[in-house]
């Protein structure tokens, strides 16, 4: 028996959500592997680096369309970047050299927050909006500064252990827009099966943003305690 709230929720996009976060944290788990224990795993290469891309490229159209049924992106988009702003401070103390500055949650924060003025745009003019910002992400120029970072505009000494800056990635959010726009207009699902709610990868799905925020420092631990044995 379904609860109001299960009821309400589109199965299919907790489900995908699910599934990008499963990618993310084989994907971090085998970069903790590599960079904090030293062992050779070639992470930005293969399949091991689409595993991380497809991802990061769920989340952010998924999170476009899911803008489509929110009621108050502002505040969802806020309460996101706070969370990551927090996550910055965290990193920083803990290895400045692994701080993250403009991270994926930073970048759905921002994005979030754009929304409303996303919204106003005819459905047509999203997917050309979103590939010009994809293809400006080829072209942008190398400064000696770095204050304008969350645009993609950086320096060569610029460092940030996750980065997913506005230009090119909002390209990936808008044309998650125009889906919700198109596919979601009714807030309905769009297949007539679904699977149980309680299966757990609708159920990471519905719980993205609390199991994004302790799979890292779980994954860390479970590996000091693998390598200290070892």
């Amino acid at each position: 028996m379904l609860n109001r709230d299960e009821r309400k929720r589109i199965w299919e996009l907790d489900f995908l959500r699910g599934i990008a976060l499963i990618l993310m944290i084989i994907f971090h788990f085998l970069y903790d592997l590599n960079e904090f224990f030293h062992y050779p795993v070639a992470y930005y290469t293969g399949v091991y680096y689409y595993i991380g891309k497809v991802s990061v490229i769920l989340f952010m159209l998924i999170s476009g369309i899911s803008s489509s049924l929110s009621r108050n992106n502002l505040k969802r988009g806020l309460r996101l970047l706070i969370i990551a702003m927090g996550i910055t401070v965290v990193t920083h103390l803990w290895q400045a050299q692994w701080g993250i500055k403009f991270g994926i949650l930073h970048f759905l924060g921002v994005s979030i927050m754009l929304y409303p003025a996303l919204a106003r745009l005819p459905s047509i003019a999203l997917p050309v909006l979103g590939t010009l910002v994809i293809w400006a992400g080829r072209f942008l120029p190398e400064v000696s500064f770095d204050y304008l970072f969350p645009l993609g505009i950086k320096s060569s000494n610029f460092v940030s252990a996750d980065y997913y800056p506005l230009i090119p990635w909002l390209g990936v959010f808008v044309y998650g827009v125009f889906l919700g726009k198109v596919l979601y207009k009714n807030h309905k699902s769009l297949l007539k099966f679904r699977f149980s709610p309680q299966n757990p990868v609708n159920y990471l799905g519905a719980h993205t943003l609390i199991v994004y925020l302790i799979h890292q420092p779980l994954l860390l631990l479970m590996l000091n305690i693998i390598f200290h044995f070892l």
